[in-house]
């Protein structure tokens, strides 16, 4: 697997001939939608801003998330650029929003004419971008490449597998994932990269940069710990908003139940930041013996949290219970057992680790998960599975590599 090198700040000079390595601009158009997106961005856009005379980026919000609370707020409070374009999708079925930004990027991408479309994860803005990317050859970098769930229910899934398949580069957070690009047909090429020809590398993690970079500095940023009491409370932390767990009443019954009898036996709060989704499904699907027992406050609903409250959060909460694949991850970065609520998670090393469980929406199988994790909780490890914290800088070297390295001869 390639390492990085710090060709963004070096010439070459070819023995035996008068060639010099000219460092022209490179322009690359990053697009976002989705919180997540938003956040493992970040990471990159704060390697870009250290190259400002050779890299350019122009950023496309699709509008994927409208939300304020989802959306404004993580640009504002991560430092990134605002968008050059948004898109304003908003809301609406698989092919609505898939084919409203498909359509929109395609009139970016032909005024922009970058050199990389870069796109993220696995969400319907991941997978428009780069169908529109593709029928028009722009090459395409899909971060977070080669995670599978193998449950080709979830439109994430497919979203994923698709964006692979038509990408110039994929880099890979971790070894799982490379080896799953392996098994597809992916073969460990040779530059030059093209879509016939990709290039697959395992880079690390972007949400493990920043989770470094605003560690240090989360609780000094926000007034969370204040707002909340979070000093000597002991608290655990959950988030639900996938599809399947709040548009499935028996599925959303059952999860809001659980939590809430274990928050009440336990006498430990849970903590949930309300997707505005799962809000909504609550008031119209909760049946009403549910709905009283919400009322007794041990499971505690609060506003969607910032990238940075949430941070805090993970830091301090005594374990996490989530349907996120980003939260499960940064339970993983900050120590944390974690109950996933999925059938099956694309993280399959936190599994593996035994720091993580799956349990679906079974609350059998969430109850025996959460008496585990709250009597071994001091005696589980954390390897380091996600990178060394440098997979930004990685990836933007990688494509300035392949794009920019024109030898030139000199009389």
């Amino acid at each position: 697997m390639a390492k990085c090198t710090d060709s963004l700040q070096k010439t070459s000079h070819i023995q035996g001939a008068r060639f010099f390595l000219f460092l022209s601009r490179m322009k690359i158009v990053t697009v976002i939608g989705a919180r997540p997106q938003i956040i493992k961005a970040a990471a990159l856009s704060r390697a870009v801003r250290e190259f400002p005379h050779t890299v350019t980026e122009v950023i496309v919000h699709t509008g994927q998330h409208y939300d304020a609370n989802m959306s404004d707020v993580f640009i504002t409070e991560l430092g990134i650029p605002q968008p050059d374009y948004n898109l304003g999708v908003g809301s609406g079925s698989h092919g609505k929003q898939t084919a409203a930004i498909l359509t929109g990027m395609e009139e970016i991408l032909l005024k922009e004419q970058p050199d990389w479309l870069v796109v993220y994860g696995d969400t319907n803005s991941t997978l428009a971008a780069a169908i529109a990317g593709s029928k028009i050859h722009i090459p395409i970098a899909h971060i977070e490449a080669g995670l599978r769930s193998f449950n080709k229910k979830m439109p994430e899934e497919v979203n994923r597998i698709l964006c692979d398949h038509v990408s110039t580069m994929l880099f890979s957070p971790t070894p799982t994932g490379y080896n799953n690009l392996l098994n597809e047909g992916f073969k460990a090429s040779h530059p030059p990269y093209t879509a016939d020809n990709p290039g697959i590398f395992q880079c690390g993690d972007l949400m493990y940069d920043n989770s470094l970079h605003y560690a240090a500095v989360a609780e000094q940023k926000t007034q969370i710990t204040e707002r909340l009491e979070l000093e000597n409370r002991p608290f655990i932390l959950a988030t639900i908003h996938r599809n399947n767990n709040t548009d499935e009443p028996d599925r959303l019954n059952a999860l809001f139940g659980i939590l809430m009898d274990l928050a009440e036996e336990s006498g430990i709060r849970i903590l949930l930041p309300l997707h505005p989704r799962t809000r909504k499904m609550l008031q119209d699907l909760l049946v009403p013996a549910l709905q009283e027992q919400l009322k007794r406050g041990w499971l505690e609903l609060i506003e969607p949290a910032s990238f940075l409250e949430m941070i805090v959060l993970e830091q301090k909460a005594k374990m996490v219970i989530t349907d996120s694949g980003g939260v499960q991850k940064e339970a993983f970065f900050f120590r944390k057992p974690c109950i996933i609520l999925r059938p099956e998670t694309e993280w399959v090393e936190l599994v593996q680790n035994g720091t993580a469980r799956i349990c679906d929406a079974d609350p059998i199988r969430i109850r025996e998960a959460f008496d585990f994790f709250m009597h071994q909780s001091g005696e589980l490890e954390f390897p380091a599975v996600f990178g060394d914290g440098k997979a930004a800088h990685f990836i933007l070297d990688q494509l300035y590599l392949q794009t920019k390295a024109q030898p030139v001869a000199s009389a």
